[in-house]
């Protein structure tokens, strides 16, 4: 039987993180997996579940989910890379194998620049590795203005996040966003916009300098670009691979758990 996941609450520089941990005593290295802006945790359900023989973490980034309770007001990227090496500290984890997808992926790719010898590999998916140009951030402050008609605002955010296709065949997808993106509040909404998309620094020579077995996945329709330097699997979707593809993604998952090494 799969064990169920025990949620628990871990304080980082950035201030209070909801992780929710799936034990395994097998000793293998454990995975863990942070989702991008607007979801929560759940993005990953598919792929946590199938994972049965080693310990799982999936994470609350910063004011999503279960971590919206003192979270301190000016947080960047970087704040969330110590974040992350933070969780793995205080769950006592030497080294893992992490797995991101946008948001996610950035702060990992960070934290795995900085710490190598934390991370087995990396996997990241529709990872933005390059700052908002200043068309990209005029279209970010226009549909902020569109806040107060919340409904049509996740609509919207749902086709820039969704292929066309995907939406197509599964025009639920919309409620997969709007779950988690109902919590948050206008203010909450730009603070994000601005720390992961606004404010992101250029992460090109991360991807060009990374020490870490890395293997990148995006979709056909994503507006992420390929990274440099990095094996890239392309696979039909738009941004959201992990819930418009989530036998791709799984598979994905698969082969960073196999190249893992064999721990005397």
């Amino acid at each position: 039987m799969n064990a169920i996941a025990q949620k628990s609450e871990i304080t980082t520089g950035i201030g209070k993180i909801s992780v929710y941990i799936k034990n395994h005593t097998s000793g293998k290295l454990p995975v863990i997996f942070l989702h991008g802006i607007y979801f929560d945790h759940h993005l990953w359900d598919k792929q946590v579940e199938g994972i049965r023989d080693r310990t799982v973490i999936s994470v609350d980034m910063p004011l999503h989910g279960d971590s919206r309770g003192k979270i301190k007001s000016n947080w960047t990227l970087n704040d969330c890379a110590s974040m992350l090496i933070e969780i793995l500290d205080s769950l006592q984890i030497p080294k893992a194998i992490a797995i991101g997808h946008s948001w996610g992926s950035m702060t990992i790719l960070r934290a795995a620049h900085r710490h190598p010898e934390r991370f087995e590999s990396i996997g990241l998916c529709n990872m933005n590795f390059q700052p908002a140009a200043t068309k990209q951030k005029a279209i970010i402050y226009l549909q902020h203005s569109m806040l107060g008609l919340r409904n049509f605002y996740t609509k919207q955010s749902a086709k820039s996040m969704f292929g066309k296709t995907s939406l197509k065949e599964n025009p639920s997808l919309i409620n997969q966003l709007k779950r988690p993106m109902s919590i948050l509040s206008n203010k909450q909404i730009k603070q994000i916009d601005k720390a992961v998309m606004i404010n992101a620094d250029d992460a090109t020579y991360l991807t060009k300098t990374l020490k870490v077995k890395a293997i990148a996945l995006k979709g056909e329709e994503d507006f992420a670009p390929t990274p440099p330097n990095i094996e890239t699997i392309i696979v039909k979707s738009g941004h959201v691979s992990p819930l418009e593809r989530p036998l791709e993604v799984s598979d994905l998952v698969s082969r960073l758990i196999n190249q893992e090494k064999n721990i005397s």
